[in-house]
């Protein structure tokens, strides 16, 4: 039985209206960022969006763009991109679940180039949509155990005390696996990039 137009009604949480869920279909899911045979080190990252009640969102969807182990994006626009490892795409795209979770596979990334010869931390760049946001929230996953956020110039750009809302935490029972928490709002926001 299909769906008609009268079933499709917005509700007070859709103000994008009431079609946003549609795109969050498993047609377009992209779990597997780096295959099992790319170079680096494995990593399950577990995202889980939560909105201002403290509530899991079931219905948004996350895009995830990173390098490879070797610091190198598989994208033309990438100087560096030459050599780049052919396992790793370097994207993601998943929707969430009931419990506002979902899951990717694959590589702690390389740092890539700053400004001035500067190095990143190793990073995952992040794309949340959801309903009610009208332009996507872009944020960035750090890994808190990494020694190279004390040097990051771009995390040093965000306040100390806000550092903590853009690092994956590891799971100390699973070897691999980092949790990272997206607040859209409330005292624990995640912090956001005006891109």
């Amino acid at each position: 039985m299909g769906l008609s137009t009268s079933d499709l009604t917005p509700t007070p949480s859709q103000t994008v209206g009431p079609y946003f869920h549609l795109g969050c279909i498993d047609t377009h899911a992209v779990s597997c960022i780096a295959g099992s045979k790319a170079k680096g080190e494995r990593v399950r990252l577990i995202c889980q969006v939560i909105d201002g009640d403290g509530l899991p969102v079931d219905d948004a969807m996350i895009e995830i763009w990173q390098a490879d182990s070797e610091g190198r994006y598989n994208h033309p626009m990438d100087e560096n991109a030459n050599g780049t490892d052919p396992h790793c795409t370097g994207f993601g795209r998943l929707a969430t679940d009931a419990n506002g979770f979902c899951i990717f596979e694959t590589i702690k990334p390389g740092r890539v180039p700053a400004e001035a010869g500067r190095l990143q931390a190793p990073h995952l760049n992040v794309s949340v949509f959801a309903r009610g946001i009208l332009k996507q929230l872009v944020t960035r996953v750090y890994f808190a155990d990494e020694l190279a956020n004390q040097e990051c110039p771009v995390l040093n750009l965000v306040p100390w005390e806000r550092r903590a809302t853009l690092m994956a935490r590891p799971d100390i029972q699973k070897p691999g696996d980092w949790y990272f928490a997206i607040y859209l709002c409330g005292k624990d926001e995640t912090v956001f990039f005006d891109v």
